[in-house]
């Protein structure tokens, strides 16, 4: 027996309503002759949100309230070197909570030192210095995100 057109988009529709109610991302259904794939298109775009608000017009308030602090890595001093991140994730400045935190601005440190920690999906990447150095300034915010290549920290000679 055919199925109309009418049914078929009913289907089609309560296919998406599991992906928004779920979270999912794509669902699969085959019947008979028939094979349905929905899916919906994601966006990552929760990290780069602080960084992008000031040119937003229409932001969420979490990122406009953060926005100040992500706005310090456009600004990079004129000497000296820009760790970056290798990856996205999430910075942390001190091993565990309530820890002191690695480094701190006017430190010295060596090439091979743990300058702070990158989490990526729930698994802590340390960031380490790639020469000896003076610690100028420190961008990454504790249990803030950051982007791949975003500056985290800046060394001087």
């Amino acid at each position: 027996m055919a199925k109309s057109l009418d049914e078929d988009l009913e289907i089609v529709r309560e296919l998406a309503n599991v992906l928004n109610d779920t979270g999912m991302t794509e669902v699969e259904l085959e019947r008979g002759g028939l094979k349905l794939r929905v899916a919906k298109q994601v966006q990552q775009t929760v990290i780069e949100a602080p960084q992008a608000a000031p040119m937003m017009a229409a932001a969420p308030a979490a990122p406009q309230a953060a926005a100040p602090a992500a706005a310090a890595p456009a600004a990079l001093p004129s000497s000296g070197e820009a760790v970056r991140s290798p990856m996205v994730g999430t910075a942390y400045l001190s091993p565990s909570p309530g820890a002191d935190e690695f480094i701190a601005v006017g430190a010295t440190v060596k090439a091979g030192q743990t300058l702070m920690i990158v989490e990526a999906m729930k698994t802590m990447n340390e960031i380490k210095s790639p020469r000896d150095g003076k610690v100028v300034e420190i961008l990454a915010r504790n249990a803030e995100p950051v982007e791949y290549d975003e500056p985290l920290v800046i060394l001087e000679a």
